[in-house]
């Protein structure tokens, strides 16, 4: 599913129309539309925020969907020049071994708690 298409079905499935979410996230109601019908990009991520609060959406959802980096993510990756060679060769994981990865590194720091 497309950046474009979510953003839809979460507008539709919160009753709200475009020009209502438009004012909301401060945007031109045509921007919204375009953005909708895949004739445009999405919007920078602090864009993409705003619009996931008013649809009360998942942030990271639509952030990905736009092939977009988290903010809080951002200082992560950056902080160590092994961290994007890691994330480089874990990038074939699948879903599942990802989840797993995932509780592993958080058993990890429970016990340096």
């Amino acid at each position: 599913m497309s950046f474009g298409q979510r953003l839809r079905q979460l507008r539709l499935e919160n009753q709200i129309n475009q020009r209502d979410l438009a004012a909301k996230v401060g945007i031109d109601f045509t921007y919204l539309s375009k953005i909708e019908n895949e004739r445009m990009p999405p919007p920078a991520a602090d864009t993409i925020v705003k619009i996931a609060r008013a649809l009360k959406a998942s942030t990271d959802e639509l952030l990905l969907l736009a092939h977009k980096v988290p903010r809080d993510i951002q200082p992560v990756i950056t902080r160590s020049p092994a961290l994007p060679a890691f994330l480089r060769s874990i990038s074939d994981l699948s879903e599942a071994e990802l989840q797993e990865l995932s509780s592993y590194a958080q058993k990890v720091r429970a016990r340096r708690k």
